[in-house]
């Protein structure tokens, strides 16, 4: 009797243990489902504008859909998902042709295109942060605190911004992050190479604006062509320009000029051979006053003559 009763008890605990695999099983699954992924995404903070609101709901919509990461997707001729590539260099994006998703600029050109009712924010990361619809920009050392929901972050260099996503307050931001996931809800990554963030004016734009032409054409610190390369525009690009003045003379692409412009947005200067219109810009102001670049170098020549002076003092 003893025995049979112990044999009742094994075929109990076995068949307890069938029916519980498969519901852990499952469990474990819906870890990083649409679902639960769909619920911590929202607007986490106060701040946000109307614009930034309904571009954070644009994308839930699609981390609730569990839309795909794409390598370029989401770079059609409209905003909105396409079938991906295959990044060279990826071999998790073997199945990116097949799968309608976006990328991480994808994802964000899709969310504000929905908040402004235009294609407000066309292009890879770096064009995007560096927009001269930025309302304000915010640097890395400043952290989270003086960011609202909506604002963009981004990763890289100031000469490549590999990575954007959307911030959602609370420390979590909305993401397309790598081929093989799905768009997700992630805790914003201020370690490694995070750059800063930028806030998007998503009304009209005040200020000097203008295009430029030729491609992979570089700004530079200082109004000279041997000045530290800052960014180099892919291609025609919309800029903000801040003043002009003249400085070194030029010549290229059968263009002779002394002018610069100053762009506020990249903190640089131009030629303007490279910028369309006259040689010197119809409106814009003459640099009458330094620009934040100059002013930077005259603090920091400053700060090494103050280091100086005791020792000076001590020689005498």
């Amino acid at each position: 009797m003893v025995r049979r009763t112990g044999s009742i008890c094994t075929l109990l605990a076995l068949l307890a243990f069938l029916l519980w695999a498969p519901v852990s099983t499952a469990a474990a699954n819906t870890s990083g489902s649409p679902e639960r992924e769909a619920a911590a995404c929202g607007v986490l903070a106060p701040g946000a504008s109307a614009a930034a609101e309904r571009a954070i709901a644009a994308a839930c919509a699609e981390v609730a859909a569990g839309t795909w990461y794409t390598w370029g997707g989401g770079h059609g001729a409209r905003p909105g998902a396409t079938y991906g590539q295959v990044d060279p260099t990826d071999p998790d994006s073997e199945h990116d042709p097949e799968r309608l998703g976006f990328d991480c600029s994808g994802l964000v050109r899709h969310a504000y295109a929905v908040a402004a009712g235009s294609d407000i924010l066309n292009g890879d990361a770096s064009s995007q942060y560096y927009t001269h619809r930025a309302a304000g920009r915010f640097t890395a050392a400043q952290g989270l605190a003086t960011l609202v929901p909506g604002d963009l972050l981004a990763w890289g260099t100031s000469r490549d911004l590999h990575h954007i996503a959307i911030y959602l307050g609370a420390g979590k931001m909305v993401e397309a992050k790598e081929s093989g996931t799905r768009l997700m809800v992630s805790d914003v990554r201020l370690n490694g190479d995070y750059f800063g963030a930028l806030r998007v004016n998503t009304g009209q734009v005040t200020g000097h604006i203008h295009q430029t032409w030729g491609t992979g054409v570089w700004t530079k610190a200082e109004p000279s062509t041997a000045a530290t390369r800052v960014y180099a525009f892919p291609g025609s690009t919309t800029i903000r320009v801040q003043c002009q003045k003249h400085a070194e003379l030029v010549t290229a692409e059968g263009y002779t000029n002394d002018a610069w412009s100053y762009l506020p947005d990249y903190k640089a200067w131009m030629t303007n051979i490279y910028i369309k219109g006259p040689a010197w810009l119809e409106g814009v102001p003459e640099c009458t006053t330094q620009t934040p670049t100059q002013k930077q170098a005259q603090a920091q020549a400053r700060t090494q003559a103050q280091a100086l002076q005791p020792a000076l003092m001590r020689s005498l």
